[in-house]
């Protein structure tokens, strides 16, 4: 991985991740699975949505085009936000830290430049043009859902995660 471009993006991208894990550390199941906010949505809801929505979707489908992603996404039948009830919380996890690391592997020889592989007919007329947008957005995502955890965190048991830069 020369591109240091690259480089820092992922090295972004794995902070941001590890955030989400770190700041859910130490919470039960129970409370893992509690809806805090009126939306409905769970910490692990959130995880399992991170996984497959941001992850899986826009790293081993829009920008790897992978037929097997794009079939388990185009045939999923339950929404990503709600995980099955058997699913522990260390499955959720898990699923987590594989689709990151499945992303890593593709991202490791990735050319930024390149356009996306398959691109959904359901997005309209919205498209990124590159896998540096794909990359930025997922980017954007898993930060923006890392600030909602630290919230929602911090409502269940007053836990502050603070970053030390």
């Amino acid at each position: 991985m020369a591109d240091t471009e690259l480089t820092t993006l992922l090295n972004v991208l794995n902070s941001k991740r590890t955030h989400v894990l770190s700041i859910l550390e130490g919470l039960d199941e129970e409370a893992l699975r509690r809806p805090v906010l009126p939306s409905g949505w769970t910490c692990l809801g959130l995880v399992h949505h991170l996984a497959l929505d941001d992850e899986k979707f826009w790293f081993r489908a829009i920008a790897a085009g992978q037929e097997t992603a794009i079939d388990e996404i185009l045939g999923a039948g339950e929404s990503a936000w709600q995980p099955a009830q058997e699913k522990t919380a260390e499955d959720v996890f898990a699923l987590y830290r594989r689709e990151a690391e499945l992303a890593d592997v593709f991202l490791a020889g990735a050319d930024l430049n390149a356009p996306p592989a398959w691109w959904p007919d359901f997005f309209g007329g919205r498209r990124y043009d590159n896998l540096r947008e794909v990359v930025l957005h997922v980017i954007t995502e898993t930060a923006a859902h890392a600030g909602h955890l630290d919230v929602v965190r911090e409502l269940i048991d007053g836990k502050q995660h603070l970053i030390v830069p």
